[in-house]
């Protein structure tokens, strides 16, 4: 089974198994990707081709790591005019593993498509933040105000003044070298 996927302005060819180099995906390590922007599944002698995207089609990936790719330089020169810049520039991308090509999500059970890290990576849990309630908020910066005051500004140091220079005499005119004429 093959699926044409698109993915940070990119389609790919995958199929179960494949590892990849996409662009960065903000998920974090271990997790799983769902991709369900799906432009064509082959299985076979059947083929689906969505407009643009087929929809309930889903693309299971595992996360196996983000990094940086291989360093582009980008040089910039005008001749003759002594201007040169270099600059650098690494991407970053992740790497997935193509786990499960659905062509139908509503036929899956609902624990198969659950976000959750995989068996054979150990995934860890973002901590839970709680979130105070409204009145909670305001009591909170009242107390925070109350309880420290600004500190005064300090005087900015007295600037040394400089003189201000004599005007400048103007300079003898110089005698003219007599001319052959």
């Amino acid at each position: 089974m093959h699926a044409v996927i698109l993915t940070g302005g990119k389609q790919y060819r995958v199929t179960e198994g494949d590892v990849l180099a996409v662009e960065k995906l903000d998920i974090p390590q271990g997790r799983r990707a769902f991709i369900d922007r799906v432009l064509l599944i082959e299985d076979g002698d059947t083929i689906v081709i969505g407009t643009p995207v087929i929809e309930n089609a889903l693309v299971r990936a595992d996360i196996l790591e983000t990094f940086k790719d291989e360093k582009v330089l980008v040089f910039k020169k005008k001749r003759r005019k002594q201007f040169r810049r270099t600059r650098g520039h690494r991407q970053q991308l992740t790497r997935i593993r193509i786990d499960r090509i659905i062509a139908d999500k509503t036929a899956v059970p609902a624990d198969e498509l659950r976000d959750e890290a995989p068996a054979r990576v150990e995934a860890k849990a973002p901590a839970a933040a709680v979130k105070p309630e409204d009145g909670q908020k305001a009591e909170a910066k009242a107390g925070k105000a109350a309880e420290k005051p600004k500190p005064a500004k300090k005087a900015a140091p007295a600037k040394a003044v400089k003189p201000k220079a004599a005007p400048r005499k103007p300079a003898a005119a110089k005698p003219k070298k007599a001319t052959k004429e």
